[in-house]
């Protein structure tokens, strides 16, 4: 069995252009994203084709999902063994 990983990016202040390189390889390399609002949506089309995109959205006083659900849905991929960009 093969684990994944799970990287943490910070999507930068919302211009595309200021992504880190890292940040961007972990996006370009990833089997799965859990994404919210504060992304910029344009970084999402330098996924592959076939990832699997996750929408947890949180708006203050209002949540798609639980954080604790989101520490789940992270745990659960790499356990599959799939790279992970949260």
């Amino acid at each position: 069995m093969r684990l994944g990983k799970v990287y943490l990016v910070g999507a930068g202040p919302g211009d595309e252009k200021l992504i880190t390189v890292k940040g961007l390889e972990c996006i370009q390399q990833s089997d799965c994203i859990v994404y919210d609002r504060l992304i910029n949506l344009a970084l999402l089309d330098y996924a592959p084709y076939n990832a699997e995109l996750i929408y947890c959205g949180k708006l203050p006083g209002k949540h798609m999902r639980i954080q604790e659900e989101i520490h789940e849905i992270l745990v659960q991929k790499a356990s599959e063994g799939k790279v992970v960009t949260r």
